[in-house]
This record gives structure tokens, sequence and C-alpha cells, in this order.
């Protein structure tokens, strides 16, 4: 019985990745910066491939009409997890815009450069380890720290890029000062909870390159998920087969 996620324009098998679609990927791939002129992507520990789905729905509505292409490189440890995306990948409308690629962020040497570096990273710390070693390795810094991706980002975005991820909203100050630490400056900063009156309890935090001008003050924004919000652009149902 195959577990599917029907959204408006991509389906997505979640059956074998490590981590599965869930409401942060969602609201990451729905949320996040994106121009119309980024042409190379790179989604880091991208589980089912979902993110990249949605970036490449929504860039392909960006750049409609105007003959712009981009290409979209998704990397994760974990081989079943890279293999789904794949699947997913070639399902979709952009199949030969997405690529999944078993590698650790560590170990990953691109001879690009990014227009945007995109993350669900994990966020768990010197906590008790799940038991089962595929979901631990997903969900813990162990394997990717914010040091390694801002370092990365710092070395691999293009002038105009940007790192967008998101994360625990108690986590957003140890991310920037990391940030800050590589040269990236926060541009943008959506707040999220999960219904009004409730405490934020996610935030989609945003970085570019700092500039020797200094950059302005991040955009301030603010999200709550009521509960049509991720059904009235992305149609979202779990499909059992």
């Amino acid at each position: 019985m195959a577990n599917i996620f029907r959204f408006k324009q991509f389906s997505v098998h979640n059956s074998a990745s490590a981590m599965k679609v869930g409401t942060d990927s969602v609201l990451l791939g729905a949320a996040m910066s994106l121009e119309s002129d980024d042409r190379k992507l790179l989604d880091v520990g991208c589980g089912t491939g979902v993110i990249s789905l949605f970036a490449a729905h929504r860039l392909s509505e960006l750049k409609a009409g105007t003959g712009g292409s981009f290409q979209i490189t998704a990397i994760d440890i974990d081989a079943p997890s890279v293999e789904e995306a794949a699947l997913n990948f070639r399902e979709s409308a952009w199949s030969s815009s997405l690529c999944s690629i078993q590698c650790a962020l560590q170990d990953f040497r691109p001879n690009e450069e990014f227009d945007c570096i995109f993350s669900n990273p994990p966020f768990f710390e010197r906590s008790l380890g799940n038991p089962d070693e595929r979901t631990c390795r997903a969900r813990h810094t162990d394997t990717l720290s914010y040091r390694d991706l801002c370092g990365f980002a710092q070395e691999h975005l293009s002038p105009r890029g940007r790192l967008s991820v998101i994360l625990p909203s108690e986590t957003l100050l140890q991310l920037r000062r990391c940030a800050v630490s590589f040269g990236l400056a926060p541009f943008r900063t959506v707040s999220i909870r999960s219904r009004a009156g409730k405490p934020v309890s996610r935030i989609i935090a945003e970085f570019s390159k700092a500039t020797a001008v200094g950059t302005p003050p991040p955009v301030e924004e603010e999200m709550t998920v009521e509960p049509n919000l991720l059904t009235q652009k992305y149609y979202l149902k779990p499909i059992e087969q």
C-alpha cells in the first residue's frame, strides 16, 4: 500500500523516504522566496523531493511565457529517499529540470553556484536518538549542522543567491548567529502560528550574502496555518493505493 500525496500539479510517493511529507516541508515549498530569473537551485536533505517539486511548480509559473529554464538538484544521504525522490521527479511535469543525488552535503562538490539553496534541516541536538537509524540521521544535527549549511551557502551561493530554511522558532537566534559568522545576512523571516492566538512555532528564515554597503533590515511576515490554508492553492490529500 503506497501512500501518495496529491498536490495541485504533482503527486508524491511517500513510503520509502526516511522523512515523510510534513507540514514544515509544505510550508517552506509554498512560502520561500523564488525569483523568475532563478536558474540553479539546491535542495539539501530532500527526502521525498516535495520541496523541490513545489519550487519547480512555482518557477514554471514565474517563468511562463519567458522561455526561461531552471535546474533543481536534490541531495540526501539516505539511498531510499533519493530513489523515491527520483521516482517523484520522473512522474512530474518537470522531470528534465529535477535530479536527485545520494550525497552528504559535506561531500558535495558542485562546479556551479546556486541562486537558491533550501532545506528543511534536522534540528534535534544532543537528544536521545530515534531507534530507527534512518529517521535518526534525518532528524538530528549530527549529520547536518547549521554550520555545515551556512558554510556551504557562503561558498556556493551566487552573488544574488538566497538560503531558505524552516526551523523551530526557538532555534532562530542560533541560526542567525551562525549565518552572520559566515557572512550571510537575514533578509526575510516568516513567523508561523498553528492558529490565531497561539505562539509562533516555526520560522522560515532566509539569508543572502552581506554586501560591502550593508543590507536593509529583514522583511518580517506572519502566517497562520488555518485549517484550509494549505489546500486553497495546493491541493493536499493522502491517497492509499
